[in-house]
């Protein structure tokens, strides 16, 4: 009798919301963070204007990326990021892609065996809001792409500001006016820099941070760019990886879509997501390419893949213990998912 009354009591929660109160988008609503690491593009994709600090760049990111705007914003070097939020749950539909985030990646017509063209790979971390206070301040959960298992996590890298009195080294045979520019160094002691071409010369350092060093930890790609030569120049494919990155195939492509359901935790253990709410892009290659510059994830959006799934979370009390209940439309059903289980389908 008590499992009749939970069903009628569940039916009734799940029948009374399945329309929503208000459209939604399935495209990002909101940049919660906009942290680039140093690059050439850095100050321009979005402009920097004298007065600008995080919050202003944050909101002129959004300008940039939310809704169908479909303009750029750069990244920067390794481990450069963006927070951004959607309006709703992008539901986890079993053996289906479930969104993607665009960026600028697209293929060569070279003659060469490298697989790509200009595919610059952002990780990606997802996050479900668990403690339902619409901020992105819950668990990260890696999306485990095809080279997670190349790859390193708990990498750290710090960038600093080039001094006043820094003598630039030239290397214009490349195009590069500058090749110790902005140093690096990792958390390993190894150092290097961010050379500065001829085609950017703005200050590549984002000018609205006020330290002198910036630091950023996450996951490490392999090097992904190739060098060919090509009328006596050098030139570089830049390989995409398989799937599971962003900026790493063109937006048309099925490469550029992603699996909730390959999120894994800091063990590297599949985790079980209703669905997320936030999504984080990271720069994840740190590798020069001569006159083409670092390689820098670029973003210009994000959509849900399946905006017609709309979801209500309810909690339901049974006599022994709350239970977290979902309701699905979709395709004309109503699936009733109970502990993130499907348990009806009406």
């Amino acid at each position: 009798m008590q499992r009749y009354v939970f069903i009628a009591a569940l039916f009734a929660v799940s029948f009374s919301a399945l329309s929503p109160a208000h459209a939604q988008s399935p495209y990002i609503s909101r940049v919660w963070e906009y942290c680039p690491a140093p690059g050439q593009f850095v100050n321009e994709l979005p402009e920097y204007e004298d007065g600008d600090d995080a919050d202003s760049m944050c909101r002129k990111a959004g300008e940039y990326i939310c809704g169908m705007t479909r303009s750029d914003i750069t990244l920067g070097g390794w481990g450069g990021y963006v927070v951004v939020g959607f309006d709703h749950m992008i539901v986890n539909v079993a053996g289906e892609y479930d969104f993607r985030i665009w960026g600028n990646a697209f293929y060569a017509d070279v003659n060469h065996p490298e697989n790509g063209g200009s595919s610059e790979p952002g990780i990606i971390s997802v996050s479900y809001d668990a403690n339902g206070n619409g901020q992105p301040d819950d668990k990260w959960y890696e999306i485990a792409g095809s080279e997670y298992s190349r790859s390193t996590r708990n990498y750290e890298i710090t960038y600093f500001r080039t001094p006043a009195d820094h003598v630039k080294t030239p290397k214009m045979s490349e195009d590069l006016v500058d090749t110790t520019y902005i140093k690096w160094r990792d958390k390993n002691g190894t150092t290097g820099y961010l050379a500065k071409n001829r085609y950017h010369s703005q200050d590549y350092y984002p000018q609205w941070v006020t330290a002198d060093k910036v630091t950023y930890s996450g996951t490490l790609l392999p090097d992904n760019a190739v060098p060919y030569k090509e009328t006596g120049q050098t030139r570089y494919i830049m390989s995409n990886f398989a799937y599971g990155y962003a900026d790493n195939h063109p937006n048309d492509n099925d490469g550029s879509k992603i699996k909730i359901d390959w999120a894994v935790d800091k063990k590297g253990n599949a985790v079980n997501l209703p669905g997320i709410h936030f999504v984080k892009i990271q720069t994840g290659v740190n590798q020069q390419c001569g006159w083409i510059g670092e390689l820098s994830t670029e973003v210009s959006g994000g959509e849900d893949l399946h905006p017609d799934v709309t979801t209500d979370i309810e909690t339901v009390e049974s006599r022994k213990s709350k239970v977290e209940c979902y309701k699905i439309l979709k395709d004309g059903h109503i699936y009733i998912i109970i502990n993130n289980q499907i348990k009806y389908v009406l």
